[in-house]
């Protein structure tokens, strides 16, 4: 059987173990470094994505990650921090991790072989086509990501594949194919290091871009984090201020009085008349906050407007 990429010789590995440490790290580095500039060559795909995941989130649909071993660690990781850093609802996002938390312990290779399991967690999950799956294998021939994938094309889900390897079954498969062209990996076969590194810068823009699309990020703010501990609040209070141009002690007191919402309260000390004039303009500019401010300024729901 022909290799592929992932699994093939680097070119610098012989003699690699009998080498100074420095120069092996120095090996290691260059391939992190080489493999970050490859997703350079998938920027259309990205974009194509991450469009797609923000107009599935905007109508209410959910964002389904599917992969196994490390690159289900990458999905996992982008998955898991998206409704505290953009506010995404926690019902909006569901990771299909082979094996399940069982396997995040011993994090054995088995569940990934087992393309029934798969179409299992598939159907548990209750797909629709209001849906949009993100299958993340390096291989791009693992039969857990590849049998989730197919399973949603099935049931008319929007599909996104993420692999490192050209012409694989997952990309074959997937409406929008993102392929990561990695060298080979030093260590042959490890693709904890290069592949998952270049999945992981993958799916940090598509996230990144939906969350930008959706109006979660104002000059490089995140105006819809979570603030659920001390640093949050302090970093959520300093985002207010500074959008809205008011004391971080005004912004503290918007932040209470919106109840925690960091939009609302950018909109409360921008002169918004009250939080339900705030929930208002939000709601009419499709939780835009720069497109509610605009509106703000504008006389509509401002104090002045308050009958």
């Amino acid at each position: 059987m022909q290799k592929t990429t992932t699994e093939s010789m680097h070119e610098h590995a012989l003699g690699l173990d009998l080498e100074e440490p420095a120069r092996i790290l120095s090996a290691l580095m260059e391939g992190q470094t080489d493999a970050a500039a490859c997703v350079h060559s998938a920027s259309d795909a990205i974009i194509k994505a991450s469009k797609t995941a923000a107009a599935t989130i905007r109508a209410g649909g959910r964002l389904i990650y599917a992969a196994a071993g490390s690159s289900g660690l990458m999905a996992l990781s982008d998955a898991l921090e998206l409704p505290g850093t953009f506010g995404i609802d926690r019902d909006q996002i569901r990771v299909l991790f082979a094996g399940g938390p069982p396997w995040l312990d011993t994090f054995r290779g088995g569940p990934e072989d087992d393309a029934g399991l798969a179409i299992d967690d598939i159907m548990e999950c209750r797909l629709t086509d209001s849906d949009c799956l993100i299958a993340v294998s390096a291989s791009g021939s693992t039969p857990y990501a590849v049998a989730a994938l197919q399973k949603a094309v099935e049931i008319g889900a929007a599909t996104v594949a993420i692999a490192n390897n050209s012409g694989s079954p997952l990309l074959v498969a997937a409406d929008t194919a993102i392929f990561l062209p990695t060298p080979a990996e030093l260590i042959a076969g490890s693709t904890r290091m290069g592949a998952g590194t270049a999945q992981k810068i993958a799916l940090n823009l598509i996230s990144t871009l939906m969350a930008i699309d959706l109006g979660h990020v104002v000059d490089g703010h995140m105006v819809n984090l979570i603030v659920d501990n001390a640093k949050l609040r302090s970093r959520a209070a300093n985002i207010i201020a500074v959008l809205a141009k008011c004391s971080e002690d005004t912004a503290l007191a918007c932040l209470d009085q919106a109840g925690g919402s960091v939009k609302a309260a950018i909109l409360l000390a921008s002169g918004a008349a009250d939080p339900d004039a705030a929930q208002r303009l939000l709601e009419s500019n499709n939780g835009n906050v720069r497109s509610a401010m605009a509106a703000l300024n504008q006389g509509f729901g401002s104090e002045q407007q308050r009958a």
